[in-house]
């Protein structure tokens, strides 16, 4: 028998995720105060208008059964980004810094999904208040809204467990606690005290307090919305290998990362997926630091080299230099990185390690059973045997990564876009990598993509935020049925 959809709950879910995103917006209102700039008056009305909305919301839900099934939890988090973006793209649009809903909408999505592309062709014009909500969007994003709300949704008497393992996609994710919000809670106390320590460390290498706090909010969600047109090329070495470092950090799985922090580093030492993580961006960093220093003579390629390798593995998209300018080579490789992803359980986008050493193993084992066909030879991870549902879980997601990603590059050049930005525009939205190649290069800035494109992009965005499944879901007939 079909359960009846708990359209309750998800009314009032969404009302307490709303009203977090109205709380988010003071911080943005109190700047456009404190610097005396023209848009209070918009975010004013947009504070506003998401507080009344959330209220709505909330009493729409009253009286909700406390029950948050799988259906109720896939149609949460994949339509959370979009309320979150509807909402969030008001101030762009009301004070007139972006006019158009469509680039409006597309900032707003950039944000939230931690891609960092913009429409913005000079970022620097912008006020202080615009600059802030770009940055706090990914940081909110970045962990996750769904895990946030997770930690605060047991006051109101709502179940979390649903919601997290809908977000907290991939081959498999690990509670720390038996109470799936204390879980929850430590990621985000792990996360706002690595947001705090690289803040502080920014301004006391010479950033204003102002810089480093956004790039503190961009580097830690890995979402790589800068303050400056030329993102941290203007910075000193200091301050690019504080952010390197702390990209590096945020790509781990934040799980072994609060394993470290309490003390127990050969926890995430002994874990494969970090190993595999940390091992790409050191050979991928040698190896375009070595081009580099080949072409330019300059021993500042080491730090360059290493800052992008890491920067589009983590899918932060900062840029310490421009790569477009850099022989075929090695643009090309920075190119492939942008399928990688960071670590599963990190603010990283991407395929994930985890995915690509199952997926490398399984072929490797496949290839081993063609030579003896009678041998039993199980594709192994972390020292366990995987079962077959898993090694399918990745199959089936590396065929649906590439489909989209073949299915994009034709709408994209449909809209009239070159085949190689295309492409480039495809595999970067997926994996919410931000820059790209081609006409857009590394300047990550979109103003110029038809309209149609952008819409497609965010979209993409969308898909490659939820690692796809949580979206295709929603289009199955068996979900409902359920």
């Amino acid at each position: 028998m079909t359960r009846l959809f708990n359209w309750r709950i998800v009314f009032k879910t969404m009302g307490v995720l709303t009203t977090l995103e109205a709380f988010f917006m003071l911080a943005p209102t109190f700047a456009a105060w404190w610097y005396h700039e023209p848009d209070l008056g918009a975010w004013i009305i947009s504070s506003v208008i998401t507080w009344i909305s959330s209220w709505w919301m909330l009493g729409a839900g009253r009286k909700a059964e406390k029950r948050v099934g799988e259906r109720e939890g896939y149609i949460i988090v994949a339509s959370v980004w979009i309320v979150y973006s509807i909402f969030g793209m008001l101030p762009y649009w009301l004070s007139g810094t972006l006019p158009s809903i469509t680039d409006a909408w597309y900032e707003t999505m950039a944000g939230f999904t931690t891609t960092g592309s913009t429409v913005f062709t000079d970022v620097a014009a912008q006020t202080h208040s615009v600059l802030l909500w770009r940055a706090l969007s990914q940081w909110i994003g970045g962990m996750g809204i769904i895990v946030l709300s997770v930690a605060i949704l047991p006051m109101f008497g709502l179940g979390g467990m649903q919601l997290y393992s809908a977000e907290v996609t991939g081959v498999s994710y690990e509670k720390l606690s038996p109470r799936i919000a204390d879980t929850a809670k430590h990621m985000w106390l792990t996360y706002i005290g690595l947001t705090i320590a690289e803040g502080l460390l920014l301004w006391l290498f010479g950033m204003d307090r102002f810089d480093a706090l956004c790039h503190a909010l961009a580097t830690i969600s890995t979402g790589g919305f800068a303050t400056h047109n030329d993102s941290v090329i203007a910075f000193g070495p200091a301050i690019q290998w504080t952010i390197l470092i702390f990209m590096l950090l945020s790509g781990i799985n934040f799980t072994q990362l609060i394993y470290l922090f309490r003390g127990k580093p050969q926890r995430m030492f002994h874990d494969e997926e970090t190993r595999w993580y940390v091992s790409a961006c050191l050979v991928a960093g040698i190896a375009l630091s070595v081009g580099l220093l080949i072409h330019t003579h300059m021993w500042s390629s080491i730090r360059i080299g290493l800052f992008t390798a890491v920067a589009t593995i983590t899918s932060t998209g900062f840029v310490a230099s421009d790569y477009m300018v850099w022989p075929p080579l090695l643009w090309v490789i920075v190119f492939f990185l942008m399928f990688t992803g960071g670590a599963s359980g990190s603010t990283a986008g991407g395929v994930k390690w985890v995915r690509i050493a199952i997926f490398a193993k399984s072929a490797l084992a496949e290839l081993k059973r063609r030579i003896h066909p009678n041998a039993v030879i199980p594709v192994r991870f972390n020292g366990h045997t995987l079962r077959e549902q898993t090694t399918g879980n990745v199959m089936a997601f590396m065929f649906f990564y590439i489909s989209i990603i073949v299915l994009a590059t034709i709408w994209f050049c449909a809209c009239g876009i070159g085949f190689d930005e295309s492409l480039g525009i495809a595999v970067s939205m997926i994996g919410n990598v931000g820059v790209s190649i081609g006409q857009w290069g590394s300047s990550g800035c979109y103003a110029a993509m038809p309209a149609a494109a952008k819409w497609a992009a965010t979209f993409v965005m969308l898909i490659g935020r939820l690692e796809i499944f949580t979206v295709l879901l929603l289009f199955s007939r068996a979900l409902w049925k359920k």
